[in-house]
């Protein structure tokens, strides 16, 4: 796909969005992972589309990934949710999350809020509960900036030293403390899936500083950065990886961990996301 090419469609993205949306567009987009759709259901949604009505936005193929764009409040504030998202081990390249983010910045979305569901390698950070992210380590061995560059959206060599915004982790800690949810920071890293990892392969993982692990959200931190968005990461802890417990790894177990986080996660990004508004007017 050329850079004309993601351009016109993301032209066309936004147009399809704007159409079908008669109110201001928020300055705030959420994109929910695993087991977190649960979340959708405390939004008061004003507008609704299927990924499909949507030039460039993918069908997700996985249980928990709707595959809706959806414009409503929660707690007051007015968010674009993002419910559903692509994996690698769907089989599918990278220039629908290209697509899908910098739709968001044609939008006009400022900040984004990536949520993830994620394995556990601190045994001191038990499922059910959220992560901040404080950073993370791609072990895909590939981006989806990789090719052209398009000048026009963000630098060729897009500076990562902040890739999720402290400011904003800040005030995520600041929501979490004052409703007594706990809220740990940690390193999050990416593999491909879809397998769950090996034991050893948890144990490298630990050697090079990650706290839980996932198969996703580094895509989009990647290009919501290049193109200037402002990115804070929650990963919802939905259980212990391979070897640091005797329970056998499942996807249900995912789901099942992830809508308990999902309970505590509704909470904090409610308030979260007033305290963010109110500090970007």
């Amino acid at each position: 796909m050329t850079l004309e090419d993601i351009r016109k469609i993301v032209k066309d993205a936004a147009k399809a969005i704007r159409d079908r949306h008669s109110g201001p567009m928020p300055r705030i987009a959420v994109q929910l992972g695993s087991g977190l759709a649960g979340v959708a259901k405390a939004v008061k949604t004003t507008t609704e589309l299927s990924y499909s009505e949507i030039p460039g936005f993918p069908k997700p193929s996985v249980e928990g990934h709707a595959g809706l764009l959806l414009i409503g409040e929660i707690g007051g504030t007015e968010v674009l949710w993002l419910q559903g998202r692509v994996h690698f081990y769907e089989g599918r390249g990278l220039d629908s999350v290209l697509i899908m983010i910098r739709t968001l910045k044609a939008l006009g979305i400022e900040a984004l809020v990536l949520t993830n569901a994620a394995g556990s390698l601190n045994p001191g950070m038990a499922p059910g509960g959220l992560m901040a992210i404080s950073d993370h380590i791609n072990l895909t061995g590939t981006n989806p900036l990789i090719g052209p560059n398009d000048d026009a959206v963000g630098p060729r060599f897009p500076d990562m030293t902040e890739a999720y915004d402290r400011r904003l982790r800040k005030l995520l800690h600041t929501a979490a403390d004052d409703i007594g949810i706990e809220l740990n920071d940690g390193v999050y890293i990416m593999a491909k899936g879809p397998n769950f990892e090996t034991p050893a392969e948890i144990r490298a993982f630990r050697t090079l500083g990650a706290d839980a692990v996932g198969m996703s959200t580094v895509p989009e931190c990647l290009v919501a950065n290049h193109c200037g968005i402002r990115v804070v990461g929650i990963s919802s802890l939905t259980n212990l990886a391979a070897g640091l417990s005797d329970v056998p790894l499942t996807h249900e177990e995912t789901m099942r961990e992830g809508k308990i986080a999902g309970e505590n996660l509704v909470v904090v990004l409610s308030d979260f996301l007033k305290r963010l508004d109110r500090s970007s007017r």
